[in-house]
């Protein structure tokens, strides 16, 4: 291999292995985590007001949802009076990216437009 090659390969993965940017792009990079997370910035949030909010169609949204309480940026809460209800909340590992979407959202704003 060329020593470019092998620089290259050593930025993305670093001397030690994957960059802690990608293996945190891994976790919340899709397009419907992103969605979601940025979505419960706002407060603790029914499944079908998520639904609403996020336009997913109920089987994407359920996956997610999963997918990001097992990884801990997600709580559920399940309410049983009548009528059961489902509620979703970020945790404390969720609340912590919020001053990323900040940061994300001032770049949007001034290299986006």
């Amino acid at each position: 291999m060329s020593s470019v090659t092998d620089s290259e390969d050593e930025v993305e993965r670093g001397p030690e292995g994957p960059c802690a940017v990608i293996d945190s792009l891994e976790q919340i990079g899709s397009q419907w985590r992103l969605v979601v997370l940025h979505d419960l910035q706002e407060g603790e949030k029914r499944f079908n007001e998520l639904k609403r909010s996020t336009d997913a169609n109920a089987r994407t949204l359920s996956r997610v949802l999963d997918d990001l309480q097992e990884l801990g940026f997600v709580a559920r809460r399940l309410e049983e009076d009548a009528p059961v209800a489902t509620y979703y909340s970020l945790t404390e590992k969720g609340v912590s990216l919020c001053p990323v979407f900040d940061e994300i959202e001032c770049w949007a704003e001034e290299w986006l437009q």
